[in-house]
């Protein structure tokens, strides 16, 4: 089934929260990913131009095609942070049905409105009406595992007019925990009149490759395991040097857009991109000390300087 966004890769970047910022998905762009996602957004905070929200929407052409993602359970809010977000020229409108934090579902948004199918349909009904670009969504299997109604939901979300439903393998009260279901993911993907994005526990490049072949799914999409692993969407396995490389350009595109405190914001991602270092724990803690790029920079030259 043709997808709607003409992709270079059918691996794409899943959105994050407190992840895929800007720098972190021009990375993922670099090695390949099909196409990238904005962390969540809250339509309410794109409406009422919160600023945290806004800083959220820095997007460069490095890191297209993309897509943003929101959340909300307000039709006309959603629809109208919609017809707002069109200034940023995204490639698509991501309507978050999955977020399984209490904050998000508990107020019956994210993975909340898995529970109300009537009012999912409403709010996906005025976003596709309100742009003229795709608009897609992302769901779970259900809010409970004894509630898995993923096909009612994509046939609402099917009649709505959504371009591609991605689906995550797990329903909300799994969070991430168990194992993602593929063989429903399938099943969907043999009932679906959109193309389907499977989601869930890809570990590497090529066990991509495996669920695409297996599940029929248009694309797949690759969180956690790309976090510190860019690496992921390129199917090459990185020399230390190459490491080395790579987080110093993720610190840069930190520093260059947050400034100083860049830095600190940068310590989630080295806690990954050093897994499987010789003395990681170590290496972290003098990294989470320094208070400059440059002594950042310093001791991964002596790192490299001793691997080599």
């Amino acid at each position: 089934m043709d997808f709607p966004i003409p992709l270079h890769s059918p691996i794409l970047l899943a959105p994050m929260a407190g992840y895929t910022d800007s720098p972190f998905r021009r990375i993922a762009r670099l090695f390949g990913a099909g196409m990238v996602f904005t962390e969540l957004l809250s339509a309410d905070g794109i409406v009422r131009q919160n600023k945290k929200t806004l800083d959220l929407l820095t997007i460069t052409p490095h890191e297209r095609p993309i897509g943003i993602q929101i959340f909300g359970n307000d039709p006309i809010i959603m629809q109208e942070a919609a017809c707002r977000l069109l200034s940023h020229n995204p490639d698509c409108i991501d309507i978050n049905c999955g977020c399984c934090a209490p904050k998000v579902c508990n107020s019956g948004k994210g993975a909340g409105l898995l529970k109300d199918v009537e009012l999912l349909h409403r709010i996906a009904s005025a976003v596709v009406r309100s742009v003229s670009i795709p608009v897609s969504a992302k769901i779970r299997l259900g809010f409970t595992t004894g509630t898995q109604n993923y096909m009612e939901v994509v046939d609402a979300l099917q009649q709505a007019g959504v371009a591609f439903i991605t689906v995550h393998g797990r329903t909300r009260d799994q969070y991430y925990s168990g194992k993602a279901d593929w063989d429903k993911i399938a099943a969907i993907v043999q009932r679906a009149k959109v193309p389907i994005v499977g989601n869930g526990d890809i570990a590497s490049y090529m066990d991509a490759l495996n669920k695409l072949q297996t599940s029929g799914c248009s694309a797949v999409m690759i969180g956690r395991a790309a976090l510190g692993n860019p690496w992921i969407f390129s199917g090459t396995t990185p020399t230390i040097k190459e490491k080395q490389t790579i987080i110093k350009l993720h610190y840069t595109h930190m520093h260059e857009q947050y400034g100083p405190y860049g830095i600190i914001l940068m310590r989630k991602h080295i806690v990954h991109y050093l897994k499987g270092f010789t003395g990681a724990s170590k290496l972290r803690q003098e990294i989470i000390k320094c208070e400059t790029i440059e002594e950042i920079f310093g001791i991964l030259d002596i790192l490299c300087d001793k691997k080599a």
